[in-house]
């Protein structure tokens, strides 16, 4: 009996953080690269589009569901091992596993990274940073799975920028090799425990969000602090709401939808517009 490719129906609001998003058509969960290629290839053969949602963070899906492929890599493509001072991860291998491994073999670079809530593959695919590091700071290359097959490219090639690369949509982030750097074990978990502590005490982490809402405008005043400035924080639409710790944040205070969310930011957006004239740049991605 043919294993299927894919499961149908799954509901992305299940494997999204924020909570919200409706079926997916087809869920795949690739556990190897020759998988993997199979799956983009099929995709590319019958016009389907292909997104990878990681463990669902930076993400809001449309209620009424998504076509095409959705992958969350699994397997060999989710595995860590350290090399000398080089990380070698899958592409769906979580943040917060490969800062264990990092911080295991006594290597620094990768602390930013307790930030963030999602997996290499999307950290590298957006740059995602905290804390004033990026990963464009540690990414030595990353194989990248397209229609035309896998193909390492090198931290030039992959032309990073802030919270961009050159990953287009449809591209898969298979596997990444970081090089980080010698530092004592007590220094690494100092330096986390100072992050930790700061993100519990300016972001709501014990609230269902996607993660930042808006990238930060060039300036001095960050996305949250110009929707603060606007008077926003708390505006509810449905069951979304502008976080009261942090304005770049929404939250799922109940029963929220995507398009919830959606009629929040564009507010927050036309607000900001009319007050300040600056024109906020979504760092979600949307699905659907």
């Amino acid at each position: 009996m043919t294993t299927p490719l894919w499961e149908e129906g799954i509901a992305l609001s299940r494997c999204t953080t924020i909570g919200t998003g409706g079926p997916a058509a087809r869920f795949a969960r690739p556990a190897s690269l020759a998988a993997l290629e199979q799956l983009v290839q099929v995709a590319a053969a019958e016009g389907l589009p292909l997104a990878t949602i990681g463990l669902g963070s930076n993400l809001l899906a449309a209620d009424e569901g998504v076509g095409g492929i959705v992958l969350r890599l699994e397997g060999e493509l989710a595995a860590v091992h350290v090399e000398g001072e080089r990380l070698v991860a899958g592409g769906g291998a979580a943040n917060a596993v490969c800062l264990h491994a990092a911080r295991g073999a006594s290597l620094g670079g990768l602390e930013f990274a307790c930030a963030i809530p999602g997996t290499i593959g999307g950290g590298i695919a957006m740059n995602a940073g905290a804390y004033g590091s990026d990963f464009a700071l540690t990414v030595e290359r990353a194989l990248v799975m397209t229609a035309d097959g896998a193909d390492w490219l090198g931290a030039n090639d992959l032309a990073f920028a802030y919270r961009t690369s050159a990953i287009r949509p449809g591209w898969v982030v298979a596997r990444a090799e970081l090089r980080l750097e010698r530092r004592g074990g007590d220094t690494i978990r100092r330096v986390i425990r100072a992050l930790v502590a700061e993100r519990k005490a300016t972001q709501p982490t014990n609230r269902r969000t996607f993660g930042s809402v808006f990238k930060n405008p060039a300036g001095e005043r960050g996305a949250g602090a110009l929707v603060e400035a606007c008077g926003l924080k708390s505006l509810r639409v449905g069951g979304a709401l502008i976080s009261p710790v942090h304005a770049n944040f929404i939250e799922n205070a109940g029963g929220a939808t995507t398009a919830d969310c959606l009629a929040v930011i564009a507010e927050a957006r036309r607000r900001v517009r009319d007050e300040f004239g600056v024109e906020l740049e979504t760092e979600v991605r949307l699905l659907g």
